[in-house]
């Protein structure tokens, strides 16, 4: 039976929402986001709950926008589809995990979604979640077809996301 490693998610949560969410369930969030697309390696994400300045500040930093934004994904590659095995000239153990990227949630900013929305803030933060790995891996929704697809992708994730 061969090694399968498991998936490495790193969680910081910024002091003023350290008692609102869960370290373990925003794991498991991203974890069923994770789960089968790695095929066979274990992805490693790092999610980052942050405030309204800081997720402002990146925005406007990386994609030249002065505002804030509900989540920002910031893959390390630009698609895994478009990844060849090697192609950067550095070849991963089968017993690592591979660094997929890093995801920025604006906590307030999904307040104020759930709360426009009347849903569920774990509800929202999740689908943020479920949003932002699906950009590292890769997913876009720049036209209709990719967002159709993305959007397929990220219902069939999210039905399976246990909100407690």
């Amino acid at each position: 039976m061969a090694y399968v490693p498991s998936q490495r998610i790193d969680v910081q949560i910024f002091p003023a929402f350290a008692n609102r969410l869960s370290k373990a369930w925003l794991r498991k969030v991203a974890g069923q986001a994770l789960d089968n697309q790695g095929e066979g390696k274990a992805l490693n994400v790092s999610l980052v709950i942050a405030d309204d300045e800081t997720v402002h500040s990146l925005n406007r930093e990386y994609r030249d926008l002065d505002e804030t934004t509900d989540v920002l994904a910031f893959p390390l590659w630009e698609s895994r589809e478009n990844q060849e095995p090697g192609a950067d000239g550095f070849v991963l153990p089968a017993e690592e995990t591979i660094p997929t990227g890093e995801i920025v949630i604006s906590y307030p900013q999904a307040a104020r979604q759930a709360r426009e929305g009347k849903k569920l803030l774990r509800s929202e933060i999740a689908l943020l979640i479920v949003h932002g790995v699906l950009h590292l891996l890769g997913y876009d929704h720049a036209d209709a077809q990719q967002e159709s697809h993305m959007w397929a992708r990220q219902d069939e994730i999210l039905a399976r996301v246990p909100l407690r």
